[in-house]
């Protein structure tokens, strides 16, 4: 099927299927993201924009989130602290 007639079909414009996004690859934003998430592991998204933004890097902290989900990332839990019950006599 042409690309016009496909594009009638759905009633898109014929522009909107040459659409190429020009955004920069994120991997170095990615790669910077993983290596703060390692090294501080109580991090979550939103403590890590701040030493992004410290850095330099102009980010949103949306943006942020994306990429940290996008990595498998997550707030590691702590473990419970274990309560001595108390003795019955």
């Amino acid at each position: 099927m042409s690309a016009r007639r496909a594009c009638a079909v759905l009633k898109a414009g014929r522009s909107s299927s040459h659409y190429r996004s020009r955004r920069a690859s994120q991997a170095a934003l990615r790669k910077r993201i993983r290596e703060i998430a390692e090294t501080r592991v109580r991090y979550g998204y939103r403590r890590i924009h701040v030493p992004l933004r410290r850095e330099g890097w102009r980010v949103n902290a949306k943006r942020v989130c994306r990429l940290y989900c996008a990595e498998g990332l997550q707030l590691r839990n702590k473990a419970p602290k274990r309560r001595v019950s108390a003795k019955l006599r």
